[in-house]
């Protein structure tokens, strides 16, 4: 579930945490083709509109663009193609049952690749915010800010 990951970080969805209000993480593994991991090694990825769903007992990452590698010899795919996402069968019915209550998502954080050279995927169970939420984050982000400035004055 919770894992510290070490390795090189390919891209993250900084407006995840803008959006959504993320109360679990998840790393979940990720079914690539060669081409693919290739491409995420070279860091041609964006998480931007990208969501993960479970569909029949799996979980899959829809909308996640990861640019076709350019030295492939092989047909590239495409690249907005639905992924499957490695995850325990026990974390995947913990998802089902956290997911069957209204608002929450499952919003992809980044993608990393961890020691061994494995694509990882941090998948975050969010729930959306509204407008009043995120402009109280900012505020309190910039009075966090000013007392840190504050207290390095002294």
């Amino acid at each position: 579930m919770k894992k510290k990951e070490s390795g090189k970080v390919v891209c993250a969805n900084k407006k995840a945490y803008h959006e959504f209000t993320i109360e679990q993480v998840f790393e979940a593994g990720m079914a690539l083709t060669g081409p693919e991991i290739k491409s995420l090694r070279a860091g041609k990825a964006n998480l931007r509109d990208g969501y993960a769903q479970i569909r029949q007992n799996e979980l899959f990452l829809y909308n996640v663009h990861i640019s076709p590698y350019t030295f492939a010899t092989q047909t590239p795919s495409d690249p907005l193609r639905v992924r499957k996402l490695l995850l325990h069968r026990r974390e995947i019915n913990k998802l089902i049952g956290k997911l069957e209550r209204q608002g929450y998502t499952l919003v992809p954080l980044k993608i990393y690749l961890n020691s061994q050279g494995r694509a990882k995927l941090s998948l975050g169970l969010a729930k959306g915010k509204k407008l009043y939420d995120k402009r109280a984050t900012l505020k309190k982000k910039e009075a966090d800010r000013d007392l840190e400035r504050a207290l390095r004055r002294r």
